[in-house]
């Protein structure tokens, strides 16, 4: 700071007393440019700085959130879409086509399976004959 700002001499006549203010004048408009200066390269810095954040969270892409599942009724949903002011109470249900079910065919019981052997025992002879 004394390198920049000498100490002013005081004594002296009025021209004197004007020129020391003239140069302190000048001193400080010179250390307002300088001030000036830094500051609008800072600026432009800082500007450049958030550019480029911007550019790498674009780079980086948007991370979508998990959804949560929501187990919710259709009244409810219409509820809470049309606000309190509709109340519309929907059967989804009535709209549907209605389906016969069909009735699936059992396979007939099949019996002692003993007795099917002695049905077949003529093929069994057939077998061993040969």
């Amino acid at each position: 700071m004394a390198e920049q700002c000498p100490a002013p001499s005081l004594s002296g006549d009025q021209a004197a007393l004007m020129e020391t203010c003239r140069k302190l004048h000048a001193l400080i408009d010179k250390v307002d440019e300088e001030r000036y200066d830094l500051q609008t390269k800072l600026g432009k810095a800082e500007k450049e700085i958030d550019d480029l954040k911007i550019k790498v969270i674009d780079l980086a892409g948007v991370k979508k959130p998990a959804l949560k599942k929501v187990r919710m009724s259709a009244d409810a949903m219409l509820k809470a879409l049309l606000g309190s002011k509709h109340t519309v109470n929907l059967d989804l249900r009535a709209n549907l086509k209605q389906v016969k079910k069909e009735v699936k065919e059992e396979p007939a019981d099949v019996g002692d399976w003993r007795k099917n052997i002695e049905d077949k025992a003529d093929r069994k002879k057939m077998f061993e004959t040969s």
